[in-house]
């Protein structure tokens, strides 16, 4: 019977998806990797994750990515539509890791206490 393995989203340089990937290794938890750079995203993908964390969650608006967006096309970011059109364009203005299982987001981003949460059910 093969386990359940937790998907990562993410890009391989980033020091937070690092850090994360650092932490599953260390408590032993299998994951597949998806490297938004080589693969993208689709749409669905995105718009199940924005029904389950809200679209504004996705949107990492603290990133480099996000900073380097012309007001006008920040200011077009306004509604679920737009920003999955966005984060599709750009993957790296979305907030990572995102980590599912069985299609439901188990974490987004990385903070210790709420990983030490989220991966003590297994």
């Amino acid at each position: 019977m093969k386990q359940i393995m937790y998907t990562v989203y993410g890009i391989p340089n980033c020091n937070t998806v690092k850090k994360a990937l650092d932490w599953l290794n260390l408590h032993g938890i299998q994951y597949e990797f998806h490297d938004y750079k080589k693969k993208g995203i689709t749409a669905d993908k995105l718009g199940s994750w924005a029904a389950q964390t809200g679209w504004e969650a996705l949107v990492n608006k603290k990133g480099t990515t996000w900073r380097q967006l012309d007001a006008a096309a920040q200011a077009e970011v306004t509604g679920e539509k737009a920003a999955i059109a966005l984060m599709q364009e750009k993957t790296s203005v979305i907030k990572r890791p995102l980590i599912e299982k069985n299609n439901k987001v188990v974490a987004l981003g990385f903070e210790e206490d709420a990983y030490q949460k989220a991966f003590q059910k297994g």
